[in-house]
């Protein structure tokens, strides 16, 4: 685990934008869509409109993953 951050793009209503995730969470992340049967930007998509405009899109997936684990 190297617990550097890796910054990748996604696609959010049609425009890019980047975020920086530790590899860990994007593995998670992936195996969330997957298991949903999703895009990884429609999950992020999901994501980012319930999210409070004060948290980062990276803090929000964080802890839709944690969540996610812990239900």
């Amino acid at each position: 685990m190297s617990g550097r951050p890796v910054k990748r793009s996604l696609t959010l209503k049609g425009h890019r934008t980047s975020v920086s995730l530790e590899d860990e969470f994007w593995q998670a992340f992936r195996a969330i869509a997957k298991e949903k049967d999703q895009p990884i930007n429609a999950l992020a998509a999901e994501i980012d409109v319930t999210r409070d405009p004060e948290v980062g899109l990276a803090s929000a997936i964080r802890v839709f993953i944690l969540n996610w684990y812990r239900s």
